[in-house]
């Protein structure tokens, strides 16, 4: 779909009663199709990995119509670019708001830059009517968040942090062997600038992020967007049941130690345990390996992997330990042996009540029912949420597609999101 038919299908179905307070959906819609072109695959999609020639290129695209809306632009070590609207008080921190430009190989075209352009559609706007807010305002693209590069995203807001272990960035190595430091070099940064990209947070007072769903809940809801109550924490743990392989004509039925066996009904119970926990909890096996895996043996080891995530620490580790004592009550009913290693435990991010609610009023301000939903996928809001206040709001995802060339926002539900964005921000101004 070439760039110009992806603005025709988008301006197709919008509403112009949406293009009121100086925002525009062709605009929108324009520069979201002229963003899908770079980087374009042959099934139509994006890739624009972190740190590439295709990302820098994007970002270069909106610098120019961040000037041209009238921001300072700058880019720190990390490759963020910040464009900034001085507010009336120029000495407050700032809201700052905006999410990446960069894909997953063969990605969408709204996965971060409709959160990136919301942003900017707020500023345009502001120009339109004349509008300057009492706090500073920055527009954001993060570097590097989707990770396709090296395996691990949020490269980007983590140098703005301070975060993430240098040491540890050094050792990465992508597909084609390039080093991290190689990597910030083939696009004119370096490990230097990228140590240098930390930020004094006190010139921050907020992050709010805009991103698409990556899920159905909206869409079923017939809602244009909805407020993010919180960002999961991941935690991955690898479960071994180890018994013992044997003939499987010759091996009777009530003398095996079948690992696939006690593994599939391992698995079957974990997917009953979250909803008795939390009804944001989710767990998921989604990696087998069976061994030695021929059609005539009884399985003899398996290896599995869980993913499980909650918006709330203690019930998310609660659900650690449940899956964890479950493993091995199953193992000990079908006399096989289990073990399990934590790979990765990242704390989660809920978003402040007293935020949630102040969300609540712009949404009704805008005529939408408010409506609330967690997020189980990682973003850059989850990194600066560690640190600094957090504000997000999902646009609906037409069948929750995301990360292909199938994704899609409706430009009209995109619109309103953008309304109840910049009736947000206003409000946080101390006359909004």
């Amino acid at each position: 779909m070439a760039a110009n038919s992806i603005q025709e299908q988008l301006m197709k179905g919008y509403d112009e009663k949406h293009d009121y307070d100086g925002l525009s959906g062709e605009r929108v819609a324009s520069r979201l199709a002229e963003l899908s072109a770079i980087g374009r695959t042959i099934e139509n999609g994006s890739n624009r990995p972190g740190f590439s020639l295709e990302e820098k290129q994007a970002k270069e695209k909106v610098s120019a119509w961040m000037r041209q809306a009238g921001l300072a632009v700058y880019q720190d070590g990390a490759g963020n670019i910040f464009g900034r609207l001085s507010g009336k008080s120029d000495y407050l921190p700032s809201i700052v708001s905006g999410s990446h430009v960069d894909s997953v190989p063969n990605g969408g075209h709204f996965d971060g830059p409709l959160g990136v352009l919301s942003a900017l559609e707020v500023v345009e706007a502001w120009k339109d009517t004349g509008y300057q807010p009492e706090k500073p305002f920055e527009v954001v693209i993060f570097s590097d968040e989707e990770g396709a590069r090296f395996n691990g995203g949020f490269n980007g807001s983590e140098g703005m942090l301070g975060l993430g272990n240098m040491e540890e960035k050094l050792l990465l190595r992508d597909a084609l062997g390039m080093s991290f430091e190689e990597v910030l070099h083939d696009v004119g940064l370096s490990v230097a600038g990228y140590e240098k990209a930390k930020r004094n947070l006190d010139e921050i007072e907020m992050f709010v992020e805009v991103h698409i769903e990556q899920g159905k809940r909206l869409e079923k809801e017939n809602l244009p967007c909805g407020i993010v109550t919180g960002i999961a924490g991941p935690c991955w743990l690898d479960f071994t049941f180890d018994g013992k392989a044997g003939h499987a004509g010759n091996t009777p039925m009530n003398d095996r130690h079948d690992a696939l066996v006690a593994a599939s009904e391992f698995i079957l119970e974990i997917n009953k345990l979250p909803r008795q926990i939390s009804e944001s909890a989710v767990a998921t096996v989604g990696k087998l390996d069976v061994k030695p895996n021929g059609v005539n043996v009884i399985p003899g080891k398996v290896t599995l992997s869980v993913d499980i995530r909650d918006i709330y620490k203690e019930t998310r580790d609660e659900l650690v330990e449940r899956v964890i004592a479950l493993g091995s009550v199953i193992a000990k009913k079908h006399d096989v042996l289990v073990g399990s290693v934590e790979n990765m435990r990242v704390n989660p991010v809920p978003i402040k009540e007293e935020i949630q609610l102040a969300f609540e009023k712009s949404f009704r301000a805008k005529g939408i029912r408010p409506y609330k939903l967690p997020s189980g996928a990682g973003h850059d809001a989850m990194i600066v949420g560690g640190e600094l206040p957090i504000a997000m709001l999902f646009v609906q995802s037409k069948d929750g597609i995301s990360h292909n060339p199938d994704e899609w926002s409706d430009l009209n539900d995109c619109v309103q999101s953008i309304h109840v964005l910049k009736h947000f921000i206003e409000s946080l101004q101390p006359h909004g």
